[in-house]
């Protein structure tokens, strides 16, 4: 029996790891990967908004860590805090000590939220913030409303009752048990939500007990109009629907302002779920904050005080963590920095969109959260021909040829220029490009720079050289 210590690992190759990956991990998975162009260096360490290989690379990051980097690679004020917790040997877990980090962070959240947001419970990921949301929501209404609807491009985590109201076919193509009755709407059409609130009634009421919805999508990069907003606040205020926001990804400064919402003045969800970047790229850490009424008629008791809690919802680490990176994104101005961010990027690619009309076919964003949708005009000139001689398990994805072309331009800014960028599994498939909210402006402008250099080298060089170096190396 062989047990790997902790200070081994700095020494384990590429091989070594693609070999205990496909053991013990997920053998596809490494496949998948190295597709894509990736997996074949191993990150030595990172910061700010950069990665440094094993081989010597410094890459740039435009993925902000999949939403959870807002304040980039090892923030130093992050770093302190959590050695001072664990110099000082700071307890951890114990149910029958109150925990002041617990009660500070949920009074910071409340303080930063609009009206009576003001109780949090905290969690471990944006799934447990979402499905304890629509939990609260359920018992709100004392289990006596049947449905919960969701938007036909919504993501809100992979848990099998979380995927009951995702809809994306790149992220939910299997369908898992339904664990919740839920029903889908029209992504920004307040109509056929009217619809569905009309079509679902018991005794006269509505039979909806909650919407979920993310008011910027980070997967597909859409963003719902103030007028649904509005209207959809309206409609559930009149039938007392629970109205969640999925913040997510798109909170925390992230979309240009603190949370998405926050964007429309008086306008306000009952409840509003956030992670991600609440654990300031350290702590796995999330949360749903909700209207006082809420909380008070579903869990304001002695006997159901405790009826949605975890283990872990009083991490000191976690919660201490979370404290500082919302004190980072208040006291750095992370709202101005994501508005700077925008203002260079979107500009840069809609200049982009204008020399190159042919391959962007349009440009999405907000704040730090940007992206491109690739013409897949080109696909049958450029990619099925070759389709025949693709191995058949990659082929059977039915967003396979959409795929190719927007890893081509992926493939070669990592390739040519160190650029880390990844795609949207969602509408489109846009190439998304996502910096920390601490990237300068001469790193937005050498990944503006390098992506006109892709482009000006054509579509076709990109689908050679993708296929070339990933498919058939």
């Amino acid at each position: 029996m062989k047990l790997f210590k902790s200070k081994e690992l700095e020494n384990l190759t590429i091989e070594e790891t693609h070999k205990l990956y496909r053991k013990y991990v997920n053998n596809s998975q490494v496949d998948l990967i190295s597709k894509f162009g990736f997996g074949s260096d191993l990150a030595a360490k990172s910061e700010n908004n950069f990665i440094f290989t094993k081989s010597g690379k410094k890459i740039y990051d435009f993925t902000g860590g999949i939403g959870v980097l807002n304040h980039g690679h090892n923030n130093e004020r992050i770093l302190e805090i959590r050695k001072w917790y664990a110099d000082n040997k700071k307890m951890e877990v114990h149910k029958n000590f109150f925990s002041p980090y617990v009660a500070a962070l949920s009074h910071n959240i409340a303080q930063l939220l609009p009206e009576d947001l003001n109780i949090s419970y905290l969690s471990n990921s944006g799934s447990d913030a979402n499905e304890g949301a629509l939990k609260m929501a359920y018992k709100y209404h004392n289990g006596n409303r049947d449905y919960v609807l969701h938007s036909n491009l919504s993501f809100h985590g992979k848990k099998i009752s979380i995927s009951n109201v995702t809809s994306s076919k790149e992220t939910n193509y299997f369908k898992f048990q339904q664990l919740l009755k839920s029903k889908e709407f029209i992504h920004n059409d307040i109509e056929s939500i009217k619809n569905l609130v009309s079509s679902l009634r018991k005794d006269s009421q509505s039979n909806i007990y909650a919407i979920i919805l993310e008011p910027f999508s980070a997967s597909s990069l859409l963003r719902c109009s103030e007028t649904f907003l509005r209207s959809l606040r309206e409609l559930c205020t009149k039938e007392n629907i629970v109205l969640i926001f999925d913040e997510v990804y798109s909170g925390w400064a992230k979309t240009g302002e603190l949370f998405y919402f926050m964007h429309y003045e008086n306008l306000v969800p009952d409840i509003v779920t956030s992670g991600k970047s609440l654990g300031g790229g350290k702590a796995s850490i999330s949360a749903y904050t909700c209207r006082e009424k809420f909380f008070k008629k579903a869990y304001d008791n002695l006997r159901d005080a405790t009826l949605h809690s975890t283990t872990f919802n009083a991490l000191g680490e976690e919660t201490l963590t979370a404290i500082e990176a919302v004190n980072i994104i208040v006291e750095e101005n992370y709202v101005s920095k994501s508005k700077n961010i925008y203002n260079i990027l979107n500009s840069g690619l809609k200049k982009l969109q204008s020399q190159f009309p042919n391959i962007i076919k349009e440009v999405r964003g907000s704040g730090s959260l940007n992206g491109v949708i690739i013409n897949t005009d080109f696909t049958d000139k450029y990619i099925q021909p070759v389709l025949s001689i693709i191995p058949t398990s990659f082929t059977k994805d039915e967003y396979a040829i959409k795929k190719i072309l927007v890893a081509a331009f992926i493939s070669e800014l990592y390739d040519k220029h160190n650029i880390l960028t990844y795609y949207g599994g969602n509408v489109g498939l846009p190439l998304k490009i996502s910096s920390s909210l601490t990237a300068d402006d001469e790193s937005l402008n050498y990944f503006l720079d390098s992506f006109k250099k892709v482009l000006e080298n054509g579509v076709l060089n990109a689908v050679k050289n993708f296929l070339k170096r990933n498919i058939f190396k």
